[in-house]
């Protein structure tokens, strides 16, 4: 998988999590101590962010390994 798609998939899943804290900001619910325990849109935020982590940590990997093989070229 090529860096560029990883890095597309990291901003398509940004912009879905953007959506959904806009959409936590505004539920009545959220406004209450602890709310984001019980709250589905915020368990889908975190899984987003996992998403993106692991997504970023490998578009990390593809370009270490990149500067390796640009190392061994010189």
């Amino acid at each position: 998988m090529s860096i560029d798609n990883l890095q597309e998939q990291v901003e398509k899943l940004k912009d879905e999590m953007d959506v959904l804290e806009e959409v936590c900001d505004s539920l009545p619910k959220c406004q209450e101590d602890d709310a984001c325990e019980t709250c589905e849109t915020y368990k889908k935020i975190n899984a987003l962010n996992e998403k993106i982590e692991v997504l970023e940590n490998k578009i990390e990997s593809l370009m270490g390994d990149d500067e390796e093989d640009d190392e061994e070229d010189d």
